[in-house]
């Protein structure tokens, strides 16, 4: 069994081990955010492709509860299985039940890296996370919207000088600011959006705290995967950024209500 990142969308990330393992695949699990290009260039011809996808609170989206038996299942009768999540498999990528699953079940399994959506996408934007003289350390992040954090919490990363990196939060922007404008963090501050980073449809979008906050900023409709950078780092994106802004609305990675994907109820473990 392999477990296996396929980068953050650019076809070429991919990792020449991962590109092997799927060339001799018997069964690939595919998560929505992999490219398909990917797919089409380094799948076995012969391998049973399946694409499970999640994406929210989409109703077509696959249950992780699904994904774990199909990959055990299939697993146990001896098939080549490269589970294809995008990104880095350690980045938000509920790994750690797929993992559980595996050792419930005595399967062997490989962990191969993959580029995750932070490096990616500050790469492709031309943003160095931890540039000298501008950041101390990067912290990566994610804002689910729940109002669990103690405000230590918020008033802490306000006051950081580390690059904060935020995942699957950008349509809660505005509530995150809030959070971190009412712990004083300057006004002047750059957040960069970057939406379907690493792909012909990137878009990098660099704004002020203190218009965010007012209300006054222009957010765009952007389309996901998106990603927050906050920190001084932002400022570096007007000089380095080197990838043509895309200005394209449309989606790279197919919605989760567009895979075809069938429960295989007579699959059993």
């Amino acid at each position: 069994m392999i477990l296996a990142g396929a980068g953050p969308g650019d076809p070429g990330l991919i990792t020449l081990k991962a590109a092997a393992y799927l060339q001799r695949a018997e069964v690939i699990l595919a998560d929505r955010l992999v490219s398909g290009a990917i797919i089409k260039e380094h799948a076995n011809p012969a391998a049973e492709i399946i694409f499970a996808g999640k994406e929210g609170r989409a109703t077509a989206s696959v249950s992780q509860k699904s994904i774990n038996a199909l990959m055990a299942a299939y697993a146990l009768r001896g098939r080549l299985v490269v589970r294809l999540k995008g990104g880095d498999v350690a980045f938000f990528s509920n790994v750690l039940d797929e993992l559980l699953t595996l050792r419930q079940h005595r399967i062997p399994y490989e962990i191969i890296p993959g580029i995750t959506a932070a490096s990616g996408a500050s790469a492709y934007s031309g943003i160095p996370l931890t540039a000298r003289g501008y950041a101390d350390g990067v912290r990566i992040l994610t804002y689910a919207g729940r109002e669990d954090k103690p405000e230590a919490y918020w008033a802490e990363l306000a006051a950081a000088e580390d690059t904060l990196v935020f995942y699957m939060s950008g349509g809660r922007l505005s509530a995150l600011a809030g959070h971190l404008a009412r712990h004083h963090i300057p006004e002047e501050k750059a957040i960069a959006v970057i939406a379907q980073a690493t792909t012909p449809y990137q878009e990098v979008h660099v704004l002020r705290f203190g218009d965010v906050v007012a209300g006054t900023a222009a957010l765009p409709a952007f389309v996901s995967p998106m990603l927050i950078i906050i920190g001084k780092v932002v400022g570096l994106q007007e000089q380095f950024g080197w990838k043509k802004h895309a200005g394209i609305r449309a989606r790279y990675f197919r919605p989760a209500a567009g895979i075809q994907w069938k429960e295989q109820k007579t699959i059993s473990i």
